[in-house]
């Protein structure tokens, strides 16, 4: 499971099994980051790793609440559908859609990325 914080709200993200999350769960053993994220078109807040990790790229459709990387090194969190070529990482777990829009609010933001202490 990884965490991130945003706004003083600990968002449940629980992780996919494929090599993009094992790489950055690595980092993650490394120590918690700190990561700015950008607001795009209203359904999206994104931010860029520092790193590029193995991409698993598909085509979906997200939805409220999809973790993805995007271009191997984006780590991007939706709270509206969008279809494209994705790697997913994961689903926010304990929040409805609604729940996450007020938590992510409006324009850009600061999140805290960490892993729970059970993986």
């Amino acid at each position: 499971m990884m965490i991130m914080e945003v706004n003083g709200t600990a968002i449940q993200i629980e992780l996919e099994q494929n090599s993009s999350t094992d790489a950055i769960k690595e980092m993650l053993r490394q120590g918690s980051i700190m990561l700015p994220m950008k607001d795009y078109a209203h359904m999206e807040k994104f931010g860029e790793l520092g790193s590029n990790f193995p991409r698993n790229d598909k085509q979906i459709t997200t939805k409220a609440g999809d973790v993805i990387l995007s271009e191997g090194n984006l780590l991007v969190i939706y709270y509206a559908p969008n279809t494209w070529n994705f790697t997913k990482l994961g689903k926010v777990v304990n929040l409805t859609e609604k729940e996450l829009k007020k938590v992510l609010g409006q324009g850009n933001i600061t999140a805290v990325l960490s892993l729970n202490e059970k993986e």
